[in-house]
C-alpha cells in the first residue's frame, strides 16, 4: 500500500497535485474536509475565518496532530478498495509524525515547491474572495501555516516537486511521479529458444507464471516483461513450496533485485521448479526488480514463512 502526502506553502500547487491524483483513480483524502465537518457539526459557517480558529482549537485540546488522527479512519477505509491514497492537507510535523507511527514506510510525504512571485501570479490570476492580493498578504499567510511547524515538515520530505512552470507541465510531473510510485514491482523474464523448442510453448510457459507477460523475441533470444505477481503467488501456495520459494528468493536477493532460475519444461504445464543457471536448454531467468517497498516486503507477500507447512502470517497487499 502508498499513503501518499502533500506539503507545500499555500498556492504552491498541492490542490492541483491531488485533482491529478483523482484524474489518475487515486483516492483523496483532504484533511481540511475534516475540519469542515467538524464546523458544520457545530452549525457554523466554512469560512476561512471560522475553520482557522476550529482546527486551533482542536489541536490545543488534542493535540498539533489531532486533524491527522481523525484522518487516519478515512485513510483505511479508502485503502481497503485501493492500494493508493493521497492526503492533501499536511500543516505541520506532528501530523507527520502521526501518519508516519500509523503507516510505517508506506507514508511517503511530497514537497510542493513553487516561488513566491508565481504564487502570488496565481491568487491574482484565480481571483477568489478570500485569496491573497498582495505580496504581504502572500508572505502573512505563510507565516500562519508555518507557525504549525510545516517547515520542518517540508525540509524532511521524501521528494520534492517544482511548480515553476506551466499548469500542463506540473500536471506531467505530477502524473509521471504517481505512476513511478504506484509500480511496486517489474518482472523481466528472459531466455533463449533452442532448435529443438518449440517458440508457442515457451511463451506459453512465461505466461503460465505471469499471465500480464509482453514477450519479445529477436534471434531465438526471449525478454517478456510482467507485473502481476498473483498467479506465480498462487503456484507456490498450491505447490506448497513456500519454504523453497523463500529460501531461492532470499539467497538470490541483491539490493532491490532478486534473481532466479525457473525449470522451463514445467513451466509449460504450470508448474514451477527452481533450477540453476546452467541448466538444460536454458532455464526461465527471473528477474524481480522492486521499487518503492522494502524487498523484505517483496518476500514475505510472495513466500511467507510457513509453520507446519502453512504461512504464519500473510501479506495482503505489496
Amino acid at each position: 500500500m502508498r499513503i501518499i502526502a502533500f506539503v507545500g506553502l499555500p498556492l504552491s500547487g498541492k490542490s492541483t497535485a491531488a485533482e491529478v491524483a483523482r484524474e489518475m483513480g487515486i483516492p483523496v483524502i483532504v484533511m481540511g474536509d475534516i475540519i469542515r465537518r467538524y464546523a458544520e457539526s457545530r452549525g457554523l459557517k466554512p469560512t476561512r475565518e471560522n475553520l482557522g480558529k476550529i482546527a486551533e482549537e482542536l489541536r490545543k485540546e488534542e493535540g498539533m496532530d489531532a486533524v491527522a488522527k481523525r484522518c487516519i479512519p478515512h485513510v483505511k477505509k479508502a485503502l481497503k478498495n485501493k492500494g493508493m491514497v493521497v492526503i492533501d492537507g499536511i500543516r505541520g510535523i506532528a501530523e507527520v509524525e502521526r501518519f508516519k507511527k500509523e503507516f510505517g514506510d508506506d507514508f511517503i510525504l511530497i514537497n510542493i515547491e513553487a516561488k513566491e512571485e508565481l504564487r502570488l501570479e496565481r491568487a491574482l490570476r484565480r481571483n477568489r474572495p478570500d485569496d491573497v492580493k498582495t505580496l504581504d498578504e502572500l508572505l502573512k499567510r505563510d507565516e500562519q501555516e508555518l507557525k504549525w511547524n510545516m517547515g520542518e515538515a517540508m525540509k524532511i520530505a521524501n521528494y520534492t516537486i517544482e511548480n515553476n512552470s506551466s499548469l500542463k507541465e506540473f500536471k506531467e510531473k505530477v502524473r509521471d511521479f504517481l505512476t513511478k510510485l504506484m509500480k511496486k514491482v517489474e518482472v523481466i523474464i528472459t531466455t533463449k529458444i533452442h532448435p529443438t523448442e518449440d517458440e508457442e510453448k515457451v511463451i506459453n510457459a512465461i505466461r503460465n507464471l505471469f499471465p500480464d507477460a509482453k514477450v519479445e523475441i529477436k534471434n531465438g533470444d526471449v525478454i517478456a516483461y510482467a507485473e502481476d505477481l498473483r498467479k506465480f503467488r498462487d503456484l507456490l501456495r498450491k505447490q506448497r513450496i513456500l519454504d523453497t520459494a523463500r529460501s531461492e528468493l532470499t539467497r538470490n536477493r541483491r539490493g532491490n533485485e532478486i534473481t532466479i532460475y525457473l525449470n522451463k519444461q514445467t513451466a509449460t504445464v504450470s508448474k514451477i521448479n527452481f533450477t540453476d543457471e546452467d541448466a538444460i536448454l536454458s532455464p526461465l531467468k527471473v528477474v524481480f526488480r522492486i521499487y518503492n517497498i522494502r524487498t523484505e516486503r517483496f518476500i514475505d507477500y510472495i513466500a511467507p514463512e510457513t509453520k507446519n507447512g502453512k504461512p504464519i502470517k500473510e501479506v495482503e497487499y505489496l
